[in-house]
């Protein structure tokens, strides 16, 4: 009872040559050129047909070019423009024509087939195809060249859906699931329903307009968990069509329902606020099933997170190299590795990766280094325990690990009486070392070493090869030339900012975490071919801003 995707084949082709006729007219109206002619003559053809053959049949219908609607996609991200907006310039803009090769009276395309040619690189994960063909022309025509300098950064995005407290995600969730049976199976569905249904879930559930007091909420969120328990029991019923259980909304309303409710004396009851699982687990509305809860710092959101790199290197463009969106939930440091194999795939590591201390950790630092020869450029976040703060405290830098003896010197000379390889419950390797409490109970200095009135010094230390690592960066970080270099990683804070600005990387067009990472990466694709015209035009990189006021306290250079 699913839509069926309308099969077309495609008969890839070379690129066309650009009509004589589209290449007069646009030379006279725009002799200065635009972005799509300037690209079009500096890159060449970025697309090809036979790129995109995996993504159709080999019968069917004919499809329509895939690298014009590849193209096309891409460069209404450029101008923020709607699926109708872009095939509108398409049917009436010259230096569109000139970029496609079209004939200036080309008719175009219905704009659905831009929906229709997402879905299919969706569909068929080909949502990097896009942005790997412009990198590679970029690596062509000499704008790109690996191993050198790239920053990375996330930022959070936010789904295209209302916030909803519980009880209105309840309410609609049911509504969703009741539309969709409707939808489908409408006979069957009102021999489940009486009319009272529909005054209850047949507009949107609004805060506004459901009950203020706790108890009457309470009561209205039981009566809503009875009715989905009776939708459910009657799709799971032997007579009932087994397709029903597949619907996209009754899957989410089953599994909403299992979080938010549970079966108490054979009563429907809601779940108190501890009983439910953690927020970053929960869906928190039927619309978007992949958007969850995030949180960093003062700043919360539903939806995801995406991350970018990019190049910045002297007297070069600064060019996207990278982009991943995951949910809201995933650390930023979960992320390091990853984004390292990806760019090990297509080839251009950096040298040196400049990164907050949320991407790097001890372990991290080291696999950088050994696994992909990345010297990663990363401030390391202090020691926190109370020996580093207090004035004259014996920290952790003021014993000296003698590695090959597995013992560790104290600084008043003593040697460690155990030693001892553990792990930690994430799964992290450490040491344990422990000196001797005859020794330290008679230390003089042992106020600055340890609170406990009984028990000796011990010490947690990473393996030799992290606890080395970690121990070289704080020197490091510590020399002024350092800082200098480090401040490189605030420029893709500028990055970050035009995509938000320019090209809506923080708002969703699209439900899902699929659709949302291609859109993501259509914004960084538009992103390159925007700064890549604008180093062929020869327009120099912006320098930082600053308000009126703070240029007034800023030292001349």
């Amino acid at each position: 009872m699913q839509l069926r995707r309308i099969i077309m084949s495609l008969r890839p082709q070379l690129t066309e040559q650009i009509p004589d006729e589209t290449v007069r007219i646009a030379r006279a109206a725009f002799p200065k050129g635009t972005l799509c002619i300037r690209l079009r003559d500096e890159l060449g053809p970025i697309f090809q047909d036979a790129m995109f053959a995996r993504l159709y049949s080999q019968t069917g219908q004919p499809a329509l070019s895939p690298w014009r609607l590849a193209l096309v996609s891409v460069l209404q991200f450029v101008e923020g423009l709607s699926d109708r907006q872009a095939a509108d310039a398409v049917r009436g803009r010259i230096d569109w024509k000139y970029a496609l090769a079209l004939e200036l009276g080309d008719p175009g395309f219905d704009f659905s087939a831009l929906c229709e040619f997402r879905t299919r690189l969706v569909a068929d994960k080909g949502e990097d195809l896009l942005f790997e063909a412009v990198l590679r022309r970029l690596i062509e025509s000499g704008l790109l060249k690996p191993h050198g300098r790239y920053r990375t950064d996330s930022t959070h995005v936010l789904a295209a859906i209302r916030n909803l407290n519980r009880l209105e995600a309840a309410g609609e969730t049911l509504r969703a699931a009741l539309n969709e049976l409707a939808t489908m199976a409408p006979e069957w569905l009102r021999r489940i329903v009486d009319e009272g249904w529909a005054e209850r879930y047949g507009r949107r559930v609004e805060d506004y307009r459901l009950p203020k007091s706790e108890a009457a909420r309470r009561t209205l969120a039981e009566q809503i968990g009875a009715d989905g328990s009776r939708i459910l029991a009657a799709v799971y019923e032997p007579d009932a069509p087994g397709w029903l259980r597949d619907l996209p909304m009754v899957q989410r309303l089953r599994l909403y329902w299992v979080q938010q409710f549970h079966m108490k004396d054979d009563k429907v009851t809601w779940r108190s606020a501890a009983d439910l699982p953690p927020a970053g687990m929960r869906p928190h509305t039927p619309y978007d099933p992949d958007a969850r809860y995030g949180g960093k710092r003062m700043t919360s959101w539903h939806g995801y997170k995406v991350h970018l790199t990019e190049t910045c290197n002297d007297n070069a463009p600064r060019l996207v190299v990278h982009v991943a969106t995951t949910s809201a939930t995933v650390p930023d440091l979960a992320m390091t590795i990853p984004i390292h194999e990806a760019l090990e795939d297509r080839g251009i590591l950096p040298h040196r990766h400049y990164l907050d201390a949320g991407y790097v950790d001890a372990g991290i630092r080291v696999h950088l280094q050994r696994a992909f020869q990345v010297e990663p450029i990363s401030p390391v976040r202090p020691n926190c325990n109370w020996q580093d703060k207090a004035e004259g405290g014996y920290s952790l830098d003021a014993f000296v690990i003698d590695w090959e003896n597995q013992r560790a010197r104290c600084p008043q000379g003593h040697f460690s009486t155990s030693w001892r390889p553990n792990r930690t419950m994430g799964g992290g390797d450490f040491i344990q070392i422990a000196f001797s409490h005859s020794t330290c109970r008679q230390c003089p200095s042992r106020s600055a070493c340890t609170r406990s009135p009984k028990a000796s010094r011990r010490l947690s230390v990473r393996p030799r090869p992290e606890y080395e690592a970690i121990q070289q960066a704080r020197q490091m970080q510590q020399m002024a030339d350092w800082q200098a270099d480090y401040d490189r990683r605030a420029g893709i804070e500028g990055t970050l900012s035009q995509g938000i600005r320019a090209f809506g990387l923080r708002k969703c067009r699209y439900f899902g975490l699929a659709k949302t990472s291609l859109q993501e990466i259509l914004a960084a694709t538009a992103m390159n071919m925007i700064r890549a015209y604008y180093w062929f035009a020869g327009r120099p990189l912006a320098k930082t801003r600053l308000s009126s006021f703070a240029a007034m306290y800023k030292p001349a250079v």
